[in-house]
């Protein structure tokens, strides 16, 4: 025994009072971001949400998603700004499930800090539950963890997952894609959430800082890397609900950039050749790669160029597709079409790509030069 003091939670650098008046705060988003399945309040042990309806369904398959932002947070923190990071993280996990063609029903979010600052705490979580409400996403609980000692007072990262369902029959894939269909690039709304470290790093280098103005983004540079992502799936659920329009496939152009990603909802055997004639990238892009003189590959592999989402669609249905999605304020356009590889003479200038991350699916090649490049 020693005559040491007693030694208090608080004293480790945990204030447990913080954490209820975070809580607190946070109520009132939260309660924006429900649907009437959801039972219970905030606060439970559990998440709770009637799915009474899915036994309805001939045959209901789950889906489920889970991600973080990565480290666009590194930003959000720099400028002390953590209303918008929620969209960030609900894109990168509900919009991941509406690929298969499932409706996105509730999510969780995950919270871990160096010390509970409530009205931060109740910034971010506002954000993530305005983004919810979006996407048509009930956020049924949560945790926040404090952990001094393991991040700085001013540090945090957040993380989510969330759970949809759709009919077997409704199921969105490489199995309907076929020879012929066209592929319809989806604007993004900026950067997202991925590449934030070549991104940071390019900056670092140029020793520019987030309070620079630059006249091609019409703000400053960290108002440009903090645009929030968009939230599709509310849009291409009604994309896909649409009726005489004929979904094919989707995919969510995240990390590992359009082609990999592309490639992973096409079957082996076909190749989607994307033209890079039929968009011109936003300016953060060019910005991004001029200023770190990063290779055209590796931008195009770790950045979305200005595309956050591609359909596949029949050719006769393209139009329909992109009058659809434009009239849901989502810039839509055909960028290049589907065709079977044996049919196929790939131009031997740009690289093909196949599969990614463990997909075994078809090819993509990207070809020719952006607008004004």
């Amino acid at each position: 025994m020693t005559d040491q003091a007693p030694i208090t939670y608080a004293d480790a650098g945990v204030d447990v009072e913080a954490g209820d008046k975070a809580v607190e705060l946070m109520k009132a988003a939260v309660a924006r971001a429900q649907r009437p399945e959801v039972l219970g309040g905030l606060g439970g042990f559990a998440g709770m949400f009637d799915a009474s309806a899915i036994a309805r369904m001939t045959r209901p398959i789950l889906a489920t998603s889970t991600d973080g932002v990565g480290t666009k947070v590194a930003i959000a923190q720099a400028l002390d700004r953590h209303d918008t990071i929620g969209f960030d993280l609900v894109g990168m996990v509900v919009d991941d499930i509406v690929v298969c063609g499932a409706e996105p029903l509730f999510m969780t979010d995950y919270i871990a800090t160096g010390k509970v600052v409530p009205e931060r705490i109740a910034a971010i979580v506002g954000g993530i539950a305005a983004a919810c409400a979006q996407a048509g996403v009930a956020l049924v609980g949560g945790e926040t963890a404090e952990h001094p000692g393991l991040l700085e007072p001013d540090e945090y990262d957040c993380a989510g997952a969330a759970t949809g369902v759709v009919e077997f029959a409704d199921i969105l894939g490489p199995h309907r894609v076929a020879a012929g269909d066209v592929v319809i690039g989806l604007a993004s709304s900026g950067l997202h959430s991925n590449g934030y470290s070549l991104v940071r790093r390019v900056v670092a280098a140029a020793g520019w800082s987030l309070e620079r103005e630059v006249p091609e983004f019409g703000r400053t540079l960290g108002e440009e890397l903090l645009t929030p992502t968009r939230v599709y799936a509310a849009d291409l659920l009604a994309l896909v609900r649409t009726e005489g329009l004929d979904v094919h496939g989707l995919s969510h152009v995240t990390g590992g950039g359009l082609a990999a990603n592309l490639a992973r909802v096409l079957p082996p055997g076909l190749l989607a050749r994307v033209d890079r004639r039929t968009w011109t990238p936003p300016a953060v892009f060019t910005t991004i790669g001029a200023l770190g003189r990063v290779p055209r590959s590796d931008l195009e592999r770790t950045l979305n160029m200005g595309v956050g989402f591609v359909a596949l669609v029949p050719a006769d249905h393209a139009d329909a597709a992109i009058e659809q999605a434009r009239a849901r304020g989502i810039p839509a356009w055909v960028m290049g079409e589907v065709s079977a590889e044996t049919d196929t003479q790939p131009d031997p200038r740009y690289e093909v790509v196949r599969g990614a991350k463990g997909v075994v699916g078809g090819a993509v090649q990207v070809v020719g030069e952006h607008p004004g490049a």
